[in-house]
């Protein structure tokens, strides 16, 4: 009996730990994939938190440990631009920390971007459900940074399950080298932010450009993960999100991002 038309040809289903597997070896080998859901387009956001966690364990077993999380697609702009209607979060390893001052071997990573950021210090645990005051309450420092986005998927071309499993894209982490307390640093809304590529200025924005206000960003992260039972932990780093479009990292290419109040802090590809 032949198959009536319209019919959807079944799919087999994938694991987490399959999912995670698969990453795992693409960035380690320096490919591209397809996106999951391309064969998989009933993965859903919960299977794609489980493949993130099983991704980790991965780097925890190597010997790595978690020393943080990070937040993406938290501008409705960049939503746009990804085509997905909502944040993402991902946590961040011990090796995922690049030691300020040193170059970024270009060829460790598959397409490296690079966007400039805020980063906060947790001084202690912050309680759901959580708010830009309570989460300021409870930093101990802030930073400028920058986050290099690897994604490990073609053309950075994915659904929001796709991009949950790799981890929020997730590659390294700069961190400029002056912390301010939140009192010292004034209003992070208004903080401004000049990103440069080879000295000229390609994008600015101020820390408003992430949901409102980058600690906003963080309480919505400590809000979702109270929904999973989980939380951020004293000690542990946040980044909380891009605040302008991410640009190509090539050899030779210097990419700066200057914040007022915050200092400056600047990644060099080789």
């Amino acid at each position: 009996m032949r198959a009536g038309r319209g019919i959807r040809k079944p799919t087999w289903v994938i694991s987490a730990a399959d999912i995670a597997a698969e990453l795992a070896a693409a960035t380690r080998e320096r490919r591209e994939l397809a996106p999951f859901t391309d064969q998989h387009p009933d993965l859903d956001l919960d299977s794609a938190y489980a493949a993130q966690l099983a991704g980790i364990q991965i780097r925890l077993d190597a010997g790595e440990r978690v020393v943080g999380a990070k937040l993406g697609l938290t501008s409705k702009a960049k939503q746009r631009v990804m085509n997905v209607d909502a944040p993402l979060h991902g946590l961040v390893t011990s090796g995922m920390l690049h030691p300020y001052g040193e170059p970024v071997d270009v060829s460790s990573l598959i397409h490296p971007r690079v966007e400039p950021e805020i980063a906060f210090l947790l001084g202690r645990e912050v309680e759901a459900p959580a708010t830009v005051t309570s989460v300021l309450a409870a930093t101990e420092a802030v930073f400028c940074a920058i986050d290099v986005l690897d994604s490990r998927y073609e053309n950075f071309r994915f659904t929001l399950p796709d991009v949950v499993a790799d981890n929020a894209s997730a590659g390294l982490f700069l961190m400029g080298p002056r912390a301010l307390t939140p009192a010292e640093a004034g209003d992070l809304a208004l903080l401004g932010c000049a990103l440069r590529v080879d000295g000229e200025v390609v994008a600015t924005a101020a820390g408003a450009a992430v949901m409102g206000h980058p600690a906003a960003s963080v309480a919505w992260l400590v809000n979702q993960l109270a929904a999973r039972k989980q939380r951020l932990e004293a000690g542990w780093l946040v980044f909380s999100g891009g605040l302008t479009e991410p640009v190509p990292l090539a050899p030779g290419t210097v990419v700066t991002a200057e914040f007022a109040g915050l200092g400056t802090v600047e990644v060099v590809g080789r």
